[in-house]
């Protein structure tokens, strides 16, 4: 076995290495850029090896520089990660060259699957059903919109080395096409140094499932069932699970054979993920191999019990498998979400910058529950603008599906994150959308039930109810502190009134509380009472609250007259008033927004791109104004409506900050 091994990449799978590398006695190198001087990855490992500045073209995935560490530390073996180096053939050349194991698939596994255009010509003639596409090289954005007419719209325009939602576009039209060949070639460019771009069907109302494979340099190979991974944003995964909600086993089966006679048609050894799109008919269609470690490989490894870095170690090793697919059980249900710097209020736009505050809930491991955050960031670490957004990976396991929701959930409302945009209050809402809940889904999901964006979750009668009555007990503890700590009453908690007024999401609840020494009693005026029972004290950012015969988990702020809440994906302004001072406050009129209709503002830190229009210019509504990259990826802003451009305050090459004004419109 090797004795020690070196991570080539960084955040939260290079930490995730780490920890299964520390289990087995083997020591880690890292390694890292400018930017993550301080990461959280470069503080675990028992070795780490500077490489360079910030852009990854610059550092992590220059080989000459990831090479200079393995020899600089005399590294026996290199675990790539998902990303940067993890599909590059040339990389695992390097290795071999070296006489360094690479914990992956062997070279020319990784050059027949890792290029997108050559796996799905291996595929077809391997019977492999395909999405129809034009697996050929395109010349320029021209030849993408006759291609993309022969296939019919809508089409997919993808980067070859693409990943992870990069150097992709949906295109419905021509004009679509011509602008998303030309985003995605810059795209690819800038992300994997590839600029190839293919042109596929997009099929509606799809699936995303996928199945995980494993297998080594001795004929073995078997699957490890599938991950369901259909809730997606701009391509990009957020909510994954397993297994699948759609599938039976009959169709199990066959995608995992087929997944295994893929792999075994290109001498694949190692984990390896194989993705098909699934139709309302549990058609399947191979979409691509991914020939790495995936994102989301936690929740396979929660439902089967099996470490998958470890048997890519071992793999790498020369070791057999000393499993058999008849060994492969699947057990209960996983849930993964991917808590990314992105605010959910602007469209998910990036966000940059220091974590004030970063508690994630307590991992537990029990028979009926596991909690699990695979994490790359700490409290005081800062988001950088270099490298994927992603903050953690949080996971639970519980026996049924409808229970691992539900543990989620309050994982979810337990995971404190402040200084950065982040989306929590998503994740939160769409645990309790009645449509995810049920399992009928599709890649659609966030496009048709958000389809003006996300602003926040309205929460139904019973739950508003419950906060109220956690508020209003809240508050009365919060001001019997405050006349003790003011010393104007000896016996402080009997000044303290009975009578309030909780007002929250437009609704107005009048009730009276009866405390005692283990709680209180809140009644309100229609009759109805909850009891609420708490250790919390004023000041602590979350509270863990027993209200009727369910917990609660809030967080919580303070704010004049009462507190910001949220729970479960919405934010709330609770105000908790005397009657008199609830009478006075409905007549205090509403503060406006300013206006910024005339304004073009910058929706997250970034980079201009290009300024697609003139001072003097009239637009009209669709049209695009500039295009800002922020962490590898490109932003098209368009016009809201028809107007004249009055004044252009950036240029190309400017880097922003949120809110900055780009332009202005007569």
């Amino acid at each position: 076995m090797f004795d020690k091994i070196l991570i080539a990449n960084r955040g939260e799978i290079a930490c995730r290495v780490i920890k299964t590398a520390r289990r087995m006695g083997i020591k880690t190198v890292a390694i890292y850029s400018d930017a993550d001087r301080n990461a959280l990855h470069v503080r675990m490992a028992d070795e780490a090896v500077h490489i360079g500045p910030a852009p990854a073209n610059q550092s992590y995935i220059v080989i000459d520089k990831v090479m200079d560490a393995i020899r600089q530390t005399g590294a026996q073996a290199v675990h790539p990660g998902y990303g940067f180096l993890s599909e590059n053939a040339r990389f695992a050349e390097a290795l071999e060259a070296e006489g360094v194991a690479f914990i992956g698939p062997p070279k020319g596994a990784i050059e027949a699957m890792g290029d997108k255009i050559t796996s799905k010509k291996i595929a077809q003639e391997a019977g492999v059903s395909t999405v129809p596409g034009h697996m050929g090289l395109i010349a320029d954005a021209e030849e993408a919109v006759r291609i993309a007419s022969q296939i019919g719209y809508p089409v997919m325009i993808k980067a070859s080395a693409g990943g992870g939602g990069k150097g992709m576009r949906i295109a419905w039209n021509d004009d679509e096409a011509r602008e998303g060949f030309q985003s995605s070639k810059n795209e690819a460019a800038n992300s994997f140094g590839d600029d190839r771009i293919f042109i596929e069907k997009f099929v509606t109302q799809p699936r995303h499932i996928e199945i995980q494979v494993l297998s080594d340099a001795h004929g073995n190979a078997l699957y490890l069932g599938e991950r369901e991974c259909s809730i997606q944003r701009r391509n990009q995964k957020v909510i994954e699970e397993a297994p699948s909600p759609f599938l039976d086993e009959e169709t199990r089966r066959a995608m995992g054979e087929q997944a295994v006679a893929l792999a075994q048609a290109v001498g694949y050894t190692s984990a390896g993920t194989v993705e098909f799109i699934v139709d309302g008919d549990r058609n399947f269609y191979f979409l691509e191999m991914n020939t790495r470690l995936q994102v989301e490989h936690p929740v396979t490894e929660l439902i089967t019990g099996i470490d998958l870095v470890e048997q890519m170690i071992r793999v790498a090793d020369g070791q057999a498998l000393t499993l058999k697919q008849s060994d492969i059980k699947l057990n209960g249900w996983a849930m993964e979400s991917r808590l990314y710097a992105e605010d959910p209020y602007r469209n998910f736009l990036p966000s940059i910058g220091r974590m004030t505050r970063y508690r994630p809930p307590e991992e537990v491991v029990r028979d009926t529950l596991v909690v699990r955050n695979d994490t790359g960031v700490f409290e005081g670490g800062e988001i950088s603008m270099y490298y994927d957004p992603m903050i953690a990976k949080l996971c639970t396991w519980a026996p049924s599906r409808l229970e691992a929701i539900e543990a989620m959930r309050v994982a979810l409302d337990s995971f404190e994150v402040e200084g950065i945009g982040n989306n929590l209050p998503f994740l939160s809402a769409v645990m309790d959308h009645p449509r995810f809940v049920s399992g009928n889904i599709t890649t659609a999901f966030i496009e048709e039930e958000y389809p003006e964006g996300f602003e926040g979750a309205t929460l139904p009668e019973d739950e508003l109810r419950r906060i109220a009555a956690a508020t209003a007990a809240m508050n009365r503890v919060a001001e019997i502190r405050r006349t003790r700590v003011s010393g104007r009453m000896d016996n402080h908690e009997r000044h303290v009134g009975r009578d309030w007024v909780v007002t929250l999401q437009g609704q107005e609840y009048a009730v009276e509380i009866e405390a005692d020494r283990e709680g209180a009693t809140i009644r309100f005026d229609d009759g109805e009472s909850l009891r609420v029972t708490s250790d919390w004290q004023p000041g602590q950012p979350l509270a863990m609250l027993q209200v009727g015969e369910a917990p609660l988990v809030l967080k919580v702020g303070k704010i004049s007259g009462g507190f910001r809440v949220r729970s479960r994906g919405a934010d709330l302004k609770v105000h908790v008033r005397t009657p008199r001072q609830a009478e006075l406050a409905r007549l205090m009129p509403e503060k406006q927004a300013p206006d910024t209709s005339k304004l073009l503002l910058c929706p997250m830190p970034g980079l201009v791109v290009k300024i697609d229009v003139e001072e003097g210019q009239e637009v009209q509504e669709g049209q695009a104004l500039c295009t800002i990259e922020a962490m590898k990826m490109e932003n098209i802003l368009r016009a809201e409506r028809k107007g004249t451009v009055s004044k252009i305050n950036a240029e190309a090459g400017d880097s922003l900050a949120v809110d900055e004004i780009i332009m202005e419109f007569d």
